[in-house]
């Protein structure tokens, strides 16, 4: 295989970093010139999940994320080169990723509905006409850690919550929203918050939740 294919991978895990960082952040911060970052945060989740989904698949093989591979061929005998991948290939959508995933490596979606709740979102602000009273962060934040969290520590051995943009408190935040909305997450091996009071934040979850953050901190 040309080596450049088989760099596509790589390739994309580096981009859904990017947007990966982009949702953490536009997820959990608001206020005064940054209420777009509500929905924004679904582009960007959208984004990331679908360039993960698409860097696992590849991973297999990385003609796999193309869906008009005859069209590549020009009759001769070159070997298939990133340039003609640019300029003819066609990837799947995102609606058909977690079918790819699962035809493709046997790893089903983790949690498919806030995939399709993700997907809707993103469809509606897209076009424009996005409900109102929704809380679009959190949406964001259930697609990304029930569904990408789980599959990117899998595969690559990357840690969602370590993915954020260049802000001085870190994950701290992101990790408060996190618990507020009782949402599991990887947790890494030098884990530390000092911004935010954990105990504030867990005052109200679930003891359910209280158990798996307690045996989460243990694994540590």
């Amino acid at each position: 295989m040309n080596p450049e294919l088989e760099a596509i991978p790589a390739r994309i895990v580096s981009l859904a970093q990017a947007a990966l960082s982009q949702a953490n952040a536009h997820a959990t911060y608001g206020g005064p010139g940054i209420e777009h970052w509500d929905q924004m945060s679904v582009i960007n989740a959208a984004h990331a999940g679908e360039l993960f989904l698409k860097a696992i698949i590849a991973s297999e093989h990385p003609l796999l994320i193309f869906k008009d591979l005859f069209n590549f061929t020009d009759n001769t005998d070159r070997d298939l080169e990133i340039d003609q991948l640019i300029s003819r290939g066609r990837t799947h959508d995102f609606e058909k990723l977690p079918k790819l995933l699962w035809a493709t490596t046997g790893k089903r979606m983790p949690d498919q509905d806030s995939f399709d709740e993700l997907r809707a979102a993103r469809n509606a602000i897209q076009h424009f006409c996005a409900p109102a009273n929704t809380d679009f962060g959190g949406l964001s934040l259930r697609f990304l850690y029930k569904n990408i969290d789980p599959l990117i520590r899998d595969s690559f051995g990357l840690v969602a919550i370590e993915h954020y943009e260049d802000l001085s408190d870190g994950y701290d935040y992101l990790v408060e929203r996190l618990i507020r909305l009782e949402l599991s997450f990887t947790v890494p091996i030098d884990f530390s918050v000092a911004e935010v009071d954990i105990e504030t934040a867990l005052e109200n979850a679930s003891e359910a939740y209280r158990d798996w953050f307690a045996k989460a901190m243990d694994k540590k």
